[in-house]
């Protein structure tokens, strides 16, 4: 399970991609919001087989306290998410985006597109909600015992969720590829680099936002 946790890991961020070709194509997958939900719910089990398998009391403190966190905030990921699903009546990816040819839905819905940024923030353990790793008192939390490829396949899998929550990000309330009128798979891509940026700029500043 020790070496096992890392890659299982990676996996799960990874499997999410897998939804990427469906985005823009007429053979969408139709439950892909349900799927995107059931595959982010098992990351606590990467954590935890992480935290339990190290054989370290830190390790496993780490762990239990990323598992609280995760939980804690796929309820509100799930809760937000029903915004988008009845307005569009679809739980499909691609529908949603395709919804958003006039109007993105973050113009008609501020304080739930806000609320789901804050919520990819703490699903991908950023700053201010990185107190999961609790350096001070944990030394780096769940993945202490983890060094080399085992450490850097974590961490992989911690920034390939960034980008994927910044893919999804733009889909679900930003009008993915549509801009007014006008659709642009560069835009699209520009929508993504945004959020990721929005993200490391959060992890990079925090507390010191001047």
């Amino acid at each position: 399970p020790y070496f096992i946790a890392p890659i299982f890991s990676l996996i799960l961020a990874l499997l999410l991609w897998q939804l990427y070709p469906s985005l823009y194509s007429t053979s969408y997958f139709k439950w892909g919001i349900l799927f995107f939900l059931c595959v982010s719910g098992l990351n606590v089990y990467g954590t935890l087989l992480a935290g339990w398998s190290s054989n370290s009391k830190y390790a496993l403190l780490g762990s239990l306290r990323a598992i609280a966190q995760t939980i804690s905030y796929e309820v509100s990921m799930a809760l937000v998410l029903l915004f988008p699903l009845f307005l569009v009546g679809s739980f499909s990816f691609f529908e949603v985006g395709e919804s958003q040819e006039s109007i993105w839905l973050s113009f008609l819905m501020l304080p739930v597109s806000f609320t789901w940024f804050v919520t990819c923030v703490a699903e991908t353990n950023r700053a201010p909600f990185d107190f999961a790793e609790g350096e001070s008192e944990l030394v780096s939390g769940f993945n202490i015992e983890y060094g080399s490829a085992g450490f850097a396949l974590i961490f992989l899998a911690e920034y390939a969720n960034i980008l994927v929550m910044s893919l999804f990000s733009s889909i679900l309330f930003f009008g993915g590829s549509y801009m007014f009128f006008f659709e642009s798979d560069i835009m699209f891509m520009l929508k993504i680099l945004f959020f990721a940026f929005l993200f490391i700029w959060v992890r990079g500043s925090y507390p010191r936002f001047r």
